[in-house]
């Protein structure tokens, strides 16, 4: 078996607000750990088979730790650097939209929250997906992606690469 990846965690100046924005934007389950020091956010359910049933396999948590203290670390007061990272470019995460929802719900729910739009209506032929791009109040980048299935109708409106 490969190395799997079985978690991320985003930084955060204030993870109990940070919780709250991803819950609301998202509908996921916010876990606050350790006093509010770290949040597990829980998207819940499986990923699909292609038959649209469910599989076995959860979907994948990640979490929110405070940029103060980021836990685990031998450490238990933490070490340097205690702040965001600000300038350049940082890890961005891919989220599929559930056919319950829409992108526009998702980035107008973001935007009020603080979140910054990057971008609207794109379309990447390579993965042959619809994407839109936000980027959450302490800087990390959200991808949100809809999957373009067999020949897909690509709208007037939509860049394209």
């Amino acid at each position: 078996m490969t190395n799997s990846l079985i978690f991320f965690d985003f930084a955060s100046d204030d993870p109990d607000k940070a919780g709250k924005f991803y819950a609301e934007v998202f509908g996921w389950e916010d876990d606050p750990r350790m006093g509010g020091l770290f949040h597990r956010m829980v998207p819940g359910g499986f990923f699909k088979n292609k038959d649209g049933s469910d599989s076995e396999i959860g979907n994948l948590h990640f979490g929110i730790s405070d940029a103060r203290n980021s836990r685990p670390h031998p450490d238990p007061e933490g070490v340097e650097p205690r702040t965001l990272a600000t300038e350049g470019r940082k890890a961005r995460v891919w989220i599929l939209v559930s056919e319950d929802d829409t992108p526009e719900r998702i980035l107008e729910t973001a935007e009020k929250l603080g979140a910054t739009v990057l971008w609207r209506n794109h379309y990447w032929k390579e993965f042959n997906g619809f994407n839109w791009a936000f980027r959450d109040p302490w800087g990390n980048e959200i991808i949100l992606w809809i999957k373009g299935g067999d020949n897909p109708q690509i709208p007037d409106n939509f860049t394209r690469e």
